[in-house]
């Protein structure tokens, strides 16, 4: 996913100190982006045309989920949350390919309070 690195305010793929939520619609902008022009070499344009379609991404959500809950069970906070944005990319890019996005998953959440 080295192309589709979000960077940061200043331009650099350095994370910015202090994330925020924003980084989420970032991140949901770049693969709609990559959806509509498919460059050559992207990751996420690749799931959008991979041979398996959508089950592509949905073996990656369960591959990516398993991951989670190993991390979790081995106590290992920095792979649990790696591995949790990488869960949380791949459901993204799930929600595209499903014509949703973001607001549809930040309405189910906030109707959760």
């Amino acid at each position: 996913m080295s192309d589709d690195t979000p960077v940061s305010a200043d331009g650099s793929n350095s994370p910015a100190t202090e994330p925020d939520a924003q980084v989420l619609a970032d991140l949901f902008a770049v693969i709609e982006d990559r959806k509509a022009t498919r460059p050559e070499g992207s990751y996420t344009a690749s799931l959008f045309d991979h041979e398996k379609g959508e089950n592509a991404v949905l073996e990656k959500i369960g591959e990516e989920s398993t991951e989670v809950v190993l991390a979790a069970k081995d106590d290992d906070s920095d792979e649990l949350a790696a591995e949790s944005a990488d869960l949380v990319y791949h459901l993204l890019v799930l929600l595209s390919m499903k014509e949703m996005d973001l607001t549809d998953l930040l309405s189910a959440l906030e109707s959760r309070r």
